[in-house]
């Protein structure tokens, strides 16, 4: 019986994804573990893999949005795979001589692209990353080879009619003045995402601000000696998700979520980082961050930070946060009201460090302050709950040594 492919379960907040590109054809053969589909949502996009090997039949379009537990594709483990997958004998060839080997070697380069025989590692590595078709390059090297170069060039000119096709997306109106693109469909998910934000909790934003002093010499005392023992610089990102367990623990109602007519209360303390992305933002996991140290916390926001960069962050580093912080402080923001990151209750606003005159034990001087915001769902969280989570947040950072400090 063939097996259905079905969209899997991607956080708790998200109900649906596009599929943006299939990169197995209906009627191919397929391999277990072999990337069938890119499966974009609001959050991230992530290959879906085959669980089993079979011939694959299609069910839905590229760019068409689908929800959680549809099924895009069915797989039929009772065909055998093609004829020519016989003559596949590599894994067994590892094992020969080194003198056999290189002379298979020899042979493989001699074979031209479309036999489906195996190209160099450097041009594998690129075919697989790019999701090329090697049966549509036209190889330059001796014999028909593929080369490196023939597969960078096939990426760029697909990178550009990728281009040419938003372009004809984009039309500028009569007289110029403006100009209507169509929505990504990963935008207009984040779109509806918000909308429902804002419709489905009572948001409201209680602000506070902080003096950056103490942090600032904490850090400029240690950093050479973290930095040096964990390769990793000490930013204030661990501060403040040190600060918010704190606070989560003398409030624990802000790391709880409203389910239905019921609320859940987290006894655990998973930490959603947003990270801005060309694509936009997303908001992976540090996992039980009260049990780790500032460098565990430091290495696992840098980690995250290179992965959505590059595209490369995984369904789960996304899925089960109890509470957010965002720094919209990097790009220059003074002040702002963060939106929830439905199921979460609460999330906090970090802003622009900026010297400002403050009034210290009768005397008036300039100091690093830093604005401080707590959106939070009002169905769940009162005014004296969310005001307290604050002020436990603001006390913890204006004198570190209320944290658990371990460096």
């Amino acid at each position: 019986m063939p097996m259905e492919v079905k969209i899997p379960a991607v956080g708790e907040s998200i109900t649906s994804g596009v599929v943006s590109v299939w990169h197995k054809k209906s009627g191919d053969f397929v391999n277990e573990g072999e990337a069938l589909f890119t499966l974009e949502t609001d959050k991230v996009s992530t290959e879906i893999v085959a669980e089993k090997a079979g011939v694959l039949e299609t069910k839905a379009d590229e760019g068409q949005e689908v929800k959680i537990g549809e099924i895009v594709a069915t797989i039929d483990d009772s065909k055998p795979p093609p004829e020519e997958k016989k003559t596949e004998k590599r894994p067994e060839k590892k094992k020969e001589p080194e003198a056999e080997k290189q002379r298979v070697e020899e042979r493989e380069k001699k074979a031209p692209p479309e036999t489906g025989e195996p190209v160099s590692p450097a041009v594998r590595r690129i075919i697989e990353e790019e999701h090329l078709e090697p049966e549509k390059i036209s190889g330059t090297g001796k014999e028909g080879r593929l080369t490196k170069g023939d597969a960078l060039a096939a990426a760029q000119e697909r990178g550009r009619t990728e281009e040419q096709v938003e372009a004809r997306e984009v039309q500028p109106s009569a007289d110029g003045r403006f100009t209507r693109k169509r929505m990504s469909p990963l935008r207009r998910k984040i779109a509806a995402q918000l909308v429902m934000a804002q419709q489905t909790a009572a948001i409201l934003t209680t602000f506070n601000e902080c003096d950056m002093s103490a942090v600032q010499e904490l850090r400029a005392k240690s950093q050479e000696k973290f930095t040096k023992k964990n390769s990793v610089k000490l930013g204030l990102m661990s501060f403040f998700i040190k600060a918010c367990v704190e606070a989560l623990k003398a409030v624990p109602v802000v790391n709880g979520r409203i389910e239905g007519e019921d609320f859940i209360q987290n006894n655990f303390y998973d930490i959603g980082v947003a990270v801005g992305t060309e694509r936009g933002l997303v908001v992976p996991i540090v996992r039980d961050a009260d049990t780790k140290s500032f460098a565990d916390l430091e290495l696992d926001i840098a980690g995250f930070a290179v992965k959505a960069r590059e595209g490369k962050l995984k369904i789960e580093d996304l899925q089960g946060g109890t509470f957010t912080i965002s720094n919209g402080g990097v790009y220059g923001s003074l002040l702002s009201t963060p939106i929830l990151n439905p199921p979460q209750s609460g999330i906090l606003g970090m802003h622009k460090i900026m010297p400002r005159p403050v009034a210290v034990d009768g005397k008036v001087e300039a100091r690093p302050m830093m604005y401080l915001a707590l959106s939070y769902d009002h169905r769940a969280i009162d005014g004296k709950e969310a005001v307290t989570f604050l002020v436990k947040v603001k006390e913890c950072i204006e004198d570190p040594k209320k944290l658990p400090l371990d460096f």
